[in-house]
């Protein structure tokens, strides 16, 4: 396939918190990629998926979910959702169809109106939501901003997704691809692992710790026998809730590494030997250069990310 039959772009998904993007974004890859947790704002930075789509390659790239931010980790955040639409070929606005045009959603719809940007619309979560509402959803969200398509889709259940890819798929520009045709992610190993091990944490201990807990893998060893040996360390921000994470007799903190190591042992294809330490870091979450080394805060500030962007 030459250069001048190949298609390959940017397309990123943005959204309220909690509105699905980051389980539709592993149903567009066909991959878990992305973690998904009861817990809002669960995805942090911007994590990139390849999709081949006939003679297109597709990065989706999934952000974090756009909020009334409150603290310099929020901030961050959403100055990143931002700026990874602004930089994108396409982008996709995905909400939650039984919350409809709420606050949230209608705030991220002014910020659209203001950047004049095509955007595609994709209602989430149709298999909750009662099959009589959605013309009329549809209808008041077209008529807040003129979205160039309208797609209905549960990514739980993969229902619309293969029409979804194939609509974006035509929407990138003519090019070479960027990435070999079996890689699937943008992203260091390193910080898939501590992914991964977050969104455990956060699924045995969501009621009992806070969204401020993070994971960073801090050692990653090749092994000669093909195995490799991870160390990862899980912060937190009180003594109080390392107690919780490390359990009666270190019970706790057995189970989550049992459990990490058997999805880390899935995605990389082998044996893993998890090692996991939990530490104290108070305020972390207001540290610029913590939230630097996480990838987030280098953006450019708010709307001003729109500045010049590209209208696809």
């Amino acid at each position: 396939m030459t250069a001048d039959e190949t298609r390959c772009g940017f397309c990123a998904i943005i959204g309220p918190t909690n509105a699905g993007k980051s389980t539709l974004l592993n149903q567009l890859a066909g991959t878990k990629l992305a973690i998904v947790s009861h817990k809002v704002q669960t995805t942090r930075s911007r994590i990139r998926a390849i999709v081949i789509e006939g003679g297109s390659q597709i990065i989706f790239v999934d952000t974090p979910g756009i909020f009334e931010p409150r603290r310099k980790l929020d901030e961050a955040m959403v100055e990143d959702a931002w700026a990874g639409a602004a930089e994108a070929d396409a982008r996709m606005l995905v909400v939650d169809a039984r919350k409809g045009l709420d606050k949230d959603a209608r705030s991220i719809v002014n910020e659209l109106a203001r950047a004049r940007v095509f955007v595609i619309l994709v209602f989430n979560k149709i298999d909750l939501t009662k099959r009589d509402s959605l013309l009329s959803l549809s209808a008041e969200f077209n008529a807040a901003f003129p979205f160039s398509a309208t797609f209905m889709v549960s990514a739980l259940s993969g229902s619309g997704i293969g029409d979804l890819r194939k609509y974006v798929a035509g929407l990138m520009p003519a090019g070479p691809w960027l990435y070999p045709e079996d890689q699937i992610a943008d992203a260091p190993l390193r910080f898939l692992a501590a992914e991964i091990t977050r969104e455990t944490l956060f699924e045995r201990l969501h009621q009992e710790l806070p969204y401020e807990s993070t994971v960073e893998t801090e050692k990653w060893e090749e092994r000669p026998d093909g195995s490799v040996r991870i160390e990862q360390v899980i912060f937190v921000t009180r003594e109080g809730q390392k107690k919780i994470v490390l359990g009666k007799g270190g019970q706790t903190i057995k189970a989550l590494g049992g459990a990490a190591r058997m999805q880390l042992e899935a995605m990389l294809e082998r044996r893993v030997h998890l090692f996991l330490f939990v530490k104290v870091r108070s305020n972390w979450a207001e540290d610029p250069e913590r939230l630097r080394l996480m990838g987030l805060g280098a953006s450019r500030k708010g709307s001003r990310a729109w500045s010049g962007v590209k209208k696809a």
